[in-house]
């Protein structure tokens, strides 16, 4: 496919990208009484929790961004496999909106040249070098497979990188394809993928609850296979701590929000 008509195909449904601003946007939660809002975003991960989380989610009615790959799960599946789809149907009724976390979720690595990026697996070795063709390509995938499963679901014209690692060159080519990198705030980071020998549950509870802000954009999986204490555990009492101080729950607007 031409670069045009990629572009056009995967732009089809998503809002123009606009200059984000950090912080609440108007007609948020903040305005209805809250305290501050918090943006929870979701990367997809081990998803051993996933279930858990989402019923927290659902019971408490909080809102979140879903960043999807197709990577493996504890099933012996992909994320983005049909077996997944009554999940994701069931999160899109729920109000969840969705946006790609690329497709393989390898790593950015460098920029080789003028729109060409390094693009390497996890493990490391091989990799390839992708073009602004294979960038959009390597970006667009999941929305499509969401598009197929939910053809209900909201999904922004954003995205994450693996790892929120970024080059230059990554940013202004997925830029190209109509897409606005989304990152995380400072405090948002909640140490799911951390090692729970020397972050357990209990700390990342008390650290979280006590350095969130209004307008943070937060971070988290739907599992993490390394971790030998699962964050998943105190996901409720996380949020039930937050709602306590005030705080509402939003996804992110169309153009994001400023880190």
């Amino acid at each position: 496919m031409q670069r045009r008509g990629l572009l056009a195909a995967g732009l089809g449904g998503l809002a123009a990208p606009a200059l984000a601003q950090r912080g609440p946007v108007p007609g948020s939660t903040l305005q209805r009484g809250c305290a501050g809002t918090l943006y929870l975003t979701i990367d997809t991960g081990w998803s051993r929790e996933a279930e858990l989380i989402a019923e927290v989610m659902r019971r408490h009615g909080v809102r979140a961004t879903l960043f999807v790959a197709n990577e493996p799960t504890h099933r012996g599946d992909r994320q983005l496999e049909e077996s997944w789809a009554s999940f994701w149907r069931a999160r899109a009724a729920e109000g969840h909106v969705f946006a790609t976390h690329t497709w393989r979720h390898w790593y950015f690595r460098g920029d080789r040249g003028p729109g060409q990026v390094s693009y390497i697996p996890r493990t490391g070795g091989g990799g390839e070098v992708l073009d602004q063709q294979a960038l959009c390509a390597e970006l667009y995938r999941p929305i499509e497979a969401i598009r197929r499963m939910v053809p209900q679901a909201t999904i922004l014209p954003i995205w994450r990188a693996p790892g929120g690692i970024t080059t230059p060159g990554t940013i202004r080519m997925a830029e190209a394809c109509g897409l606005r990198h989304q990152g995380w705030t400072r405090n948002g980071f909640l140490g799911d993928e951390l090692p729970a020998d020397t972050h357990p549950n209990a700390a990342l509870l008390e650290r979280n609850l006590r350095n969130l802000r209004d307008g943070d954009v937060l971070v988290m999986h739907w599992g993490v296979r390394s971790r030998r204490e699962p964050f998943g555990l105190v996901f409720e009492a996380l949020i039930t701590g937050l709602l306590q101080r005030g705080f509402c729950f939003a996804p992110l607007p169309p153009e994001g929000i400023r880190t």
